[in-house]
């Protein structure tokens, strides 16, 4: 976690520290949740080992996973984290999980004591917004053969971690239409 925040070049080593004092360890096991729907989210967590995936469910009431969180990356129901609404989504852990957590009082807290912490918090924010936006852009824009093939180019530990039924849901497809495009890219 403390590489993590490094990187961002805002923290100081004494911020970096008050940090860490503030983080309290959780393990979460293989098929319980980080927040289930309807719950408001108190906490972030910084993802030390394991993956989680986010999902909600359609109107239908079929699930859909649209975010897998790895490690060295922090999670949260983001929008309940901000607004104190409930949450939609469900994190659920897909293999045994490590955090390290921290509260919402506690990050406010943070904030007030120095300018850099609003900068870090920003800037997360910022590079969060980014992302959702590229996935829309992608989901809207592109075929399902070319969501899959950026997936091939640019995460392709999805391809090797995340169970079929999961990835064919985040690509927004069936389980048939993902083993057809698979089949048509190897030959």
């Amino acid at each position: 976690m403390r590489s993590f925040l490094q990187t961002f070049n805002i923290l100081t080593r004494e911020d970096i520290d008050l940090f860490e004092s503030k983080v309290v360890p959780k393990t979460i096991k293989k098929g319980e949740f980080f927040i289930k729907e309807g719950q408001v989210s108190q906490e972030v967590g910084f993802v030390t080992s394991g993956l989680f995936r986010s999902f909600y469910y359609s109107s239908a009431v079929e699930e859909v996973t649209y975010c897998f969180t790895f490690a060295n990356t922090f999670v949260s129901a983001y929008s309940s984290f901000l607004s104190q609404d409930k949450t939609a989504e469900n994190i659920q852990a897909l293999t045994d999980c490590e955090l390290l957590t921290i509260s919402r009082d506690e990050i406010l807290a943070l904030e007030l004591t120095n300018t850099r912490w609003l900068k870090l918090f920003k800037l997360m924010a910022e590079q969060e917004y980014i992302k959702m936006e590229k996935r829309i852009f992608l989901l809207q824009k592109e075929t399902a053969e070319q969501r899959y093939r950026d997936l091939l180019a640019n995460q392709p530990e999805l391809l090797q971690l995340i169970p079929l039924n999961f990835l064919s849901s985040y690509l927004g497809i069936t389980q048939r239409h993902l083993s057809r495009i698979r089949k048509s890219i190897s030959n």
